[in-house]
């Protein structure tokens, strides 16, 4: 069984209402992210779909303080257990936590970034339990529903950053080029060194840009975090 919380060095995530709990890899996109934003000062105004318990909108606040965080969640559930994240983190005044469809959510305004670790699986087999099946199949948010609702709420050059497993590599190309939107960075990760890719973190947007490819590896040959994944995670795991 998971454990109910997750303790990083400046807040908690509280997860037994979600059925998406913290991975390792969501939190190395959310540090990446985070770390992202920081060298854009022009950064304000955030959209984060599919909050889930509020992780990412927790990091990248942590290290971008005048940040306006918008985070929405179609689960009910975990959309309360977002918001009770948020309310007892330091920095709980600069996000708000919507229980809506973001397929229907109407902000009024456009933003500078937009972040998501979408679900994950489409048309593969779905368990009985249709709070995973929200969390972790596209049927209710596909990646060209998702692209979609980006473009309808980015500003023009405004950036979004997705987590996505390595296997469908080919098919968000493909949609990107749909949508107009060209990929700016992408990190392609590793469980370790030994590895083959299991999951790509992408940087995008409506501005040709000069691609950047990296990879990452999580672990080394020791079972120890790398000095990458470290360098990243330092100012949130307790014990780096």
């Amino acid at each position: 069984m998971s454990n109910s919380f997750f303790q990083f060095k400046q807040f908690i995530i509280h997860q037994d209402q979600c059925a998406m709990k913290v991975t390792t890899d969501a939190c190395l996109f959310g540090a990446w992210v985070a770390n992202g934003i920081q060298k854009k000062s022009i950064v304000k105004t955030v959209l984060d779909i599919g909050t889930g318990t509020g992780l990412l909108s927790l990091m990248i606040a942590q290290k971008n303080r005048e940040l306006k965080i918008d985070s929405v969640e179609i689960d009910a559930k975990a959309a309360e257990q977002a918001k009770d994240n948020a309310a007892n983190c330091p920095w709980n005044e600069i996000i708000k936590v919507f229980n809506n469809d973001v397929k229907k959510f109407k902000p009024g305004t456009s933003y500078d970034l937009i972040i998501s670790n979408p679900p994950f699986y489409e048309n593969e087999l779905q368990s009985e339990n249709k709070q995973k099946n929200i969390a972790y199949h596209s049927k209710y948010l596909t990646l060209d529903d998702l692209l979609n609702v980006i473009k309808q709420n980015i500003i023009a050059n405004g950036d979004f950053y997705l987590l996505l497993p390595f296997k469908r590599n080919e098919e968000i190309a493909t949609l990107l080029h749909k949508y107009g939107f060209s990929i700016s960075h992408k990190v392609n990760v590793r469980q370790t060194i030994n590895h083959g890719f299991f999951r790509i973190m992408i940087k995008a947007g409506l501005q040709s840009a000069s691609l950047i490819e990296e990879e990452i590896s999580i672990k080394d040959n020791n079972q120890q975090y790398t000095k990458q994944f470290t360098r990243l995670l330092e100012d949130y795991y307790l014990y780096l």
